[in-house]
């Protein structure tokens, strides 16, 4: 039998092996490295809160939030202060008119104060009713001013035509089309404040809120809070430190 003979590289050969190892390893750790510290295009960014919706009948709740407290309002949202709640309210009945008579919740008192010119909040059938998510001046009107709604009121005699669903909440119309309208809903909205709050509103929880119609009855919302432009990173004692931002590349 003939022996095997190992073959072996050449010295020479060997470290430039081993050259063009290290050479590698090199670079790999300068690309690793390049992006350390570095602020991605979506580390600032919020994400979008969608309200919350819910059916009673044939009246649909779309896009119910508490808006995030702005700069310069009487709204803070913080405990003994005040919250707002937004959201499109739509009668998808045919015939049947309806009317928003109270909202409940253990956050505090909820003040309703009906569209300019309104006593209460009715919803025509195929109307929709939007509450506004900033205050809304309401020009003065010879009747009297709009008081909020804490009980069933005397239907106006005025008719009420049918206002189209928005783009947004076209998807809780219903079955049947809406009726042709005057105005868009959007211009003269309702305002629903909760006033003495029993504790802070926090972006990122629900609270329960409870909406009671004269003919469809009541419907429970856990109602999300708005995140608003920025949200505020919280430290704690396993937070890492915050990573200076770096403007340029290598």
């Amino acid at each position: 039998m003939t022996a095997l003979k190992a073959v072996t590289a050449p010295k020479g050969a060997r470290r430039r092996m081993v050259t063009v190892a290290a050479l590698a390893a090199g670079a790999a750790i300068a690309l690793s490295g390049c992006g350390a510290g570095q602020i991605s295009q979506t580390a600032e960014q919020v994400a979008a809160v969608n309200g919350n919706h819910a059916d009673v009948g044939r009246i649909a709740l779309r896009n119910v939030h508490i808006v995030y407290p702005g700069e310069g309002t009487a709204y803070n949202n913080a405990k003994g202060g005040k919250a707002l709640i937004a959201l499109s309210i739509i009668n998808n009945g045919e015939a049947v008119p309806d009317e928003l008579t109270s909202i409940t919740t253990d956050l505090g008192t909820v003040k309703i104060t009906p569209a300019s010119g309104k006593s209460v909040v009715e919803l025509a059938p195929q109307q929709t009713v939007v509450a506004a998510n900033q205050p809304v001046k309401h020009e003065s009107t010879p009747s009297s001013s709009a008081a909020p709604t804490t009980s069933a009121a005397a239907p106006t005699s005025a008719p009420h035509s049918a206002a189209p669903t928005t783009a947004a909440d076209s998807h809780g119309a219903g079955e049947h089309g809406s009726q042709p309208a005057a105005s868009d809903p959007e211009t003269n909205p309702i305002l629903i404040e909760i006033t003495g709050l029993t504790r802070d509103v926090t972006p990122g929880l629900t609270y329960n809120v409870s909406f009671n119609f004269k003919q469809n009855g009541t419907v429970q919302v856990q109602v999300p809070v708005d995140a608003g432009l920025h949200t505020e990173r919280h430290e704690s004692d396993k937070s890492g430190p915050a990573e200076a931002e770096h403007t340029g590349g290598h």
